[in-house]
C-alpha cells in the first residue's frame, strides 16, 4: 500500500468536506471567485513588478477611473490577465492543457501588448534570462514543453502536489516565451488544479521571495520540495476560505478572534501561515470562522 504523504492527505480531507458543502451552492462558489479575481490578478502581476494596486486592480477590471495615471501596458497586463482567467473558467468542462492550450492562452495575455511576440514560443536568435539563469536555446523549446506535459500527463496518478510543483518549476525553467512566462505558469497551475476538482489558488506578492527560492532550489539540488510546500499552502487556504463560507461562518479578523479567545495575535497568525487553523485571506487581511474552535 502507497503511503500519502501527511500534507496531500490533509489536502484531499480538505476537498473531500468542501465538496460535501459545496453542492447546491455553486451561486456561492461563483460570487467568491469573482471577488477573488482582482487578487489573483493584482498579485501576479505585482511579482512581475507591475506598479497596480489592488484597489486600482479592482477599479480597473470594472472599468473605473483609476487614482493614478498607470502606462497602458499595466492596464492592459490587468484586463488581459483576468480574461485569461476568465476563459480557463469558462471552459473548465473542456479545456485539455496541451501546446495549443498554452499557446492560446498567451496569445490572450499578451495580444494586444505586443502581438508580435503573442501566442507562439521563442524563435531563433530570441534568448532569455532569469536572474543568473540563461533559459534553453529556442530551438529546443518545443521539444522541451511536449516532453513536459507527456511526463505530467504519466505522473497524473501519482503525488499531487509533487506532479503540479515539477511541472511549474521545469515550466518555468525553460523559459518558452519572450514574456509571460510567469503569470502563464501560475495560470497553468490554477488550470491543472481545476481539473481536478480543486479551487484557485493565489501565489501572493508578500511572500515572492519564498517563491522566487523554489527555482534556486530545483536548479541547484533537483527538488521541488519547497514549490509543493508553497502549493500546500496556497491550496489549504484556498480551501478553508471556501469551507468557512459554505459552512455559514460568520467571517471575523484573526485580531477579532484572537481578542475573543484570549491569545496573543502573534502566535494566531504563525499559526495562519502554517495553515495549522483555517485562517484564510482577504485582500491581505488574515480571517476566520468565527465558530472556529481549536
Amino acid at each position: 500500500m502507497i503511503k500519502i504523504p501527511k500534507k496531500l492527505q490533509n489536502i484531499i480531507e480538505l476537498k473531500k468536506k468542501f465538496d460535501s458543502l459545496k453542492k447546491g451552492k455553486e451561486a456561492l462558489l461563483t460570487v467568491l471567485e469573482e471577488v477573488e479575481l482582482a487578487e489573483s490578478v493584482y498579485n501576479s502581476n505585482a511579482i512581475e513588478n507591475s506598479t497596480l494596486t489592488l484597489p486600482d486592480t479592482e477599479k480597473i477590471l470594472l472599468d473605473l477611473e483609476v487614482s493614478k495615471n498607470y502606462s497602458l501596458r499595466e492596464v492592459f497586463e490587468a484586463k488581459n490577465l483576468a480574461r485569461v482567467y476568465e476563459y480557463i473558467k469558462a471552459k473548465k468542462d473542456s479545456i485539455v492543457l496541451n501546446q495549443d492550450t498554452i499557446l492560446f492562452i498567451h496569445g490572450l495575455l499578451i495580444g494586444g501588448i505586443d502581438d508580435s511576440i503573442a501566442g507562439r514560443f521563442r524563435k531563433q536568435g530570441e534568448y532569455v534570462r532569469v536572474g543568473k539563469h540563461i533559459a534553453p536555446a529556442p530551438e529546443h523549446v518545443t521539444r522541451m514543453i511536449e516532453v513536459l506535459l507527456n511526463e505530467y500527463k504519466e505522473n497524473h496518478e501519482k503525488n499531487m502536489l509533487a506532479n503540479i510543483a515539477h511541472f511549474h518549476l521545469q515550466f518555468e525553467t525553460i523559459h518558452p516565451f519572450c514574456d509571460g512566462n510567469g503569470r502563464i505558469g501560475r495560470v497553468l497551475i490554477n488550470l491543472q488544479l481545476q481539473s481536478l476538482g480543486y479551487p484557485n489558488v493565489i501565489i501572493r506578492d508578500k511572500e515572492k521571495q519564498l517563491y522566487y527560492k523554489t527555482f534556486s532550489n530545483f536548479r541547484e539540488e533537483k527538488s521541488s520540495k519547497q514549490m509543493e510546500q508553497v502549493l500546500y499552502l496556497s491550496l489549504s487556504e484556498g480551501l478553508h476560505k471556501r469551507i468557512a463560507y459554505l459552512e455559514g461562518w460568520e467571517i471575523i479578523t484573526l485580531a477579532e478572534y484572537a481578542k475573543g479567545i484570549k491569545l496573543p495575535l502573534t502566535g494566531i497568525i504563525n499559526a495562519a501561515k502554517r495553515q495549522t487553523i483555517p485562517a484564510f485571506r482577504e485582500k491581505g487581511v488574515w480571517k476566520i470562522g468565527r465558530e472556529y474552535r481549536q
